[in-house]
């Protein structure tokens, strides 16, 4: 499988992609499989781990959750089955506050904040498709991470719809919405490598 394979012979559904092989990530947008890149590189996982780290250590104690990917999220449309189901993402991120959205499979229905971080083959997907997807499901924050620019773009979702994202660079900090209390600064969120 390649990082930009593509299915859309017919309209794919939670049944279709449960019966795909484990070795292979898949995301659904609408009935259209998209493969997954095999393995994020190592500046993706460093942004990963810290964000996943700030995340974490906030919500010890409390009622909201943090998962990493691979973590599926199911999109239903209304009254849709689960076997059903055409949208299934695997953000690099989920906060989760809701607990009956939970189940052993992950997240059924919209999580309270999502995080993309781009790479050169996910980033129209993530920046165009994903923008206009998390909106129309009511996702409340939606975190854009540019891992190369060293920027993140925040997406709110108010009076049912995403305005003009933030943008967020240098010595800026982030004030999680959906997480009162919590403000990440972005030179947490991009540490510095020992050899690029």
């Amino acid at each position: 499988m390649t990082s930009t394979a593509k299915k859309f012979d017919k309209v794919y559904t939670y049944a279709d992609y449960l019966g795909w092989p484990h070795n292979e990530r898949w995301e659904i947008l609408g009935g259209v499989a998209y493969g997954m890149s095999p393995a994020p590189d190592r500046r993706h996982q460093e942004i990963s781990g810290a964000l996943h780290n700030a995340f974490y250590s906030f919500l010890k104690g409390r009622t909201c959750r943090v998962y990493a990917a691979p973590f599926d999220v199911r999109l239903p449309e209304s009254g849709t089955s689960d076997d059903s189901i055409t949208t299934v993402v695997q953000p690099d991120l989920v906060v989760v506050c809701d607990p009956a959205k939970l189940d052993k499979r992950g997240a059924l229905g919209p999580p309270d904040l999502v995080v993309e971080i781009v790479s050169p083959t996910s980033a129209a997907r993530d920046m165009k498709e994903k923008v206009h997807l998390y909106e129309k499901h009511g996702i409340t924050e939606y975190w854009i991470v540019h891992p190369e620019e060293a920027i993140v773009m925040v997406y709110r979702h108010v009076d049912g719809a995403y305005g003009r994202p933030d943008v967020f660079a240098g010595d800026d900090t982030i004030e999680v919405g959906v997480l009162p209390g919590l403000t990440i600064a972005i030179n947490e969120i991009f540490p510095q490598s020992q050899s690029e």
